[in-house]
């Protein structure tokens, strides 16, 4: 099974871009064969979805409070997607969780069977 690790959060201001980035590894096949979402979940809140992309040159789609600023891209030879996050807000502070699952996975977050362990983001105003 793929493992997923999260990197490049931070402490940023509002208005600032951050790009976040989610490693794959493990004994699996290319996650070009995975469906990938990001997700991300504030203090006493629920695990809300940002963004995803679907397997094999599947569709991207975004949460409306994201689209336009955010984008998500992969790189199926490092095995590695990204999260390219533009004119941060300060509704964006979480924690920001990738996620895979071997099917066409959408927005739920019960449909992905593999998550990493989350990197933070702080957005100051």
């Amino acid at each position: 099974q793929v493992q997923l690790v999260e990197s490049g959060g931070g402490l940023v201001q509002a208005g600032d871009s951050l790009r976040l980035s989610c490693a794959a590894s493990g004994r699996t096949s290319s996650i070009a064969s995975y469906s990938m979402g990001w997700f991300r979940q504030a203090p006493g809140k629920e695990r809300e979805f940002v963004g995803g992309i679907m397997r094999l040159g599947g569709s991207i789609h975004y949460s409306d409070s994201v689209k336009g600023r955010f984008a998500i891209s992969r790189d199926n030879a490092k095995n590695t997607i990204y999260l390219q996050m533009n004119s941060l807000k300060s509704e964006a502070t979480a924690v920001y969780y990738c996620a895979a699952d071997s099917r066409w996975a959408a927005v739920s977050a019960a449909d992905y069977t593999v998550w990493g362990q989350g990197t933070q983001v702080t957005v100051s105003s």
